[in-house]
């Protein structure tokens, strides 16, 4: 008898500790949370650090920045000898040497100090298993301009046909590896960003298959984020989605000093460029011209002042922000007081985003009645930008 009215406690105590178990797993699913899907269902702009790294080693890293709405999107490339006083390794060095010796979680705190914004998701994919990711989507498509035939210091053999190619996991390491003396930084980074804009057109192709729940699950391994499976297939469908012909590519820009043997890039204005390149890129991605247009607008930039180099020094400014110099030269006069911005294609929204950038309410524009056709001089120009005696270098005073 007495064994019975055991049996039965015993019993009773299972049944509540299942029961509390059961409510425990309802309750962990319920309050689970979803950063990607908040971040969708407020229209807020995705910033997503993505790191390629190859044994421990960051071979590149880009902020992408996406709008939903728009599928509109950009990315700042971090180049790796990005040089500062870095309190987390407590020395002047290489950004990129946080990320070996610190981490991932540490190197995206710094990058956020570096461009003044928060990075709430991060990617990061090996070298390895991106190539296998690459020949498990059929291939990677993106554009040589010219036939690639060099070799590496340790004399191996870089060979790429010129043109639009499909890259296999084998090619693509050669796309990302294979360096050319007169080629420069901004090529570099231009050309591993197409990496990234190739991938994301890749699983857009292939949504349908990969994003299957089962199917994910060997592209999850592949990744090392801050967010769980679901969380991670939720955020790559999404910004995979992004119109990869208006992803604006832009850079962080700087001098370039020799510091204890090593070449590190100095961001401009003590680092205050790149902040103020990243606020008018977001600013700009939910803005109604960059959604409508998604096009890089073309400059031209003139001198009207004494200050030798002003033009250059402020097309390099204006380049790092996402713009195209078509040319620098000197104004009619070089005693010219108010820094002006001539609009050529009535875009009024677009001049006002460039004279918010360089703090400039001196915009007209171009009369085409009474000027006469556009002359061949300003019909490849969106905007000229005439420099005063009122420009700094960096803002209109």
């Amino acid at each position: 008898m007495r064994l019975r009215q055991e049996q039965k406690g015993f019993i009773f105590l299972l049944l509540i500790l299942l029961i509390i178990g059961s409510v425990s797993l309802v309750l962990y699913f319920l309050l689970e949370e979803d950063p990607v899907g908040e971040i969708l269902e407020q229209e807020q702009v995705i910033k997503l650090l993505i790191v390629m790294e190859d044994e421990g080693e960051a071979l590149f890293t880009d902020v992408f920045l996406y709008y939903p709405l728009s599928h509109v999107g950009a990315m700042i490339s971090i180049p790796g000898n990005t040089g500062s006083i870095y309190s987390s390794i407590g020395r002047v060095d290489r950004i990129d040497r946080i990320y070996s010796e610190k981490g991932i979680q540490v190197y995206r705190s710094e990058i956020e100090k570096l461009i003044g914004s928060s990075i709430p998701f991060y990617i990061v994919i090996s070298l390895k298993d991106l190539q296998l990711i690459t020949d498990r989507l059929g291939g990677m498509r993106v554009l040589v301009p010219s036939p690639v035939d060099a070799l590496s210091p340790e004399g191996k053999r870089w060979l790429l046909p010129s043109g639009s190619i499909l890259l296999d996991g084998d090619k693509l390491a050669v796309y990302l590896e294979y360096f050319i003396e007169d080629e420069t930084d901004s090529s570099v980074a231009e050309r591993r960003q197409n990496i990234i804009i190739a991938l994301l057109s890749a699983l857009n192709r292939n949504a349908s298959v990969m994003f299957e729940k089962n199917n994910f699950k060997f592209y999850e391994k592949k990744f090392t984020s801050n967010v769980n499976a679901n969380g991670l297939r939720d955020l790559l469908r999404e910004i995979s989605k992004v119109d990869a012909e208006r992803i604006v590519p832009q850079t962080v820009t700087g001098m370039r000093r020799i510091v204890d043997g090593n070449e590190l890039l100095f961001p401009f204005y003590d680092g205050q460029l790149i902040k103020d390149v990243v606020m008018q890129t977001v600013n700009s991605l939910v803005s109604e011209t960059m959604t409508l247009s998604g096009r890089v607008y073309v400059l031209e930039i003139k001198n009207g002042t004494t200050v030798q180099g002003l033009a250059h020094n402020t097309a390099a400014l204006l380049r790092s922000a996402g713009y195209d110099i078509l040319r620098t030269l000197n104004a009619s006069s070089n005693d010219i007081e108010k820094t002006e911005i001539i609009d050529h294609i009535g875009n009024a929204d677009a001049a006002k985003s460039l004279g918010n950038f360089i703090r400039c309410n001196n915009i007209r524009e171009e009369d085409i009645q009474l000027s006469g056709d556009m002359s061949d001089e300003n019909r490849n120009v969106d905007f000229t930008i005439i420099l005063g005696g009122d420009f700094d270098g960096r803002y209109v005073h």
